[in-house]
């Protein structure tokens, strides 16, 4: 990975992050969230119409990923902080436990992503993925 900036948040985007890829749930996900929390995830191949979550829904989408991956990590390119917000670029790799449509169990799915984060009292309140799968 490319020099991590010092910024206070930006520690926090990859803890976060390095959270997701062990499928962390709960109350170990939720402390890096503000009550507040909302994540767009716009539209790309898995959600065509985009998905807008709040905190209850973001951990019960976190819950699901368990059941659907065996594994999955994130590379992460590039990072940007400015004030309260964090711009971070990663490669995220995720392998199916269980058939997906057509893709068969032990598929490895690929997605070039942009994410974009702001903190509010040292958490994320607003989180945007620009998600750009490979071809299935």
């Amino acid at each position: 990975m490319p020099d991590v900036p010092r910024h206070p948040h930006v520690e926090t985007a990859l803890r976060y992050h390095e959270a997701v890829a062990r499928f962390a749930t709960g109350e170990e996900l939720a402390r890096f969230f503000h009550e507040d929390a909302v994540h767009h995830q716009l539209p790309n191949a898995l959600f065509p119409e985009g998905v807008v979550r709040d905190l209850p829904a973001i951990l019960a989408s976190a819950e699901r990923g368990r059941d659907l991956l065996s594994e999955q990590r994130f590379e992460v390119t590039g990072v940007v902080a400015a004030g309260d917000r964090v711009a971070l670029e990663a490669v995220w790799s995720g392998t199916l436990a269980v058939p997906l449509g057509k893709l068969p169990a032990g598929r490895v799915l690929r997605a070039h992503i942009a994410t974009f984060l702001e903190f509010r009292d040292g958490r994320i309140v607003s989180q945007r993925n620009y998600d750009c799968y490979e071809p299935f």
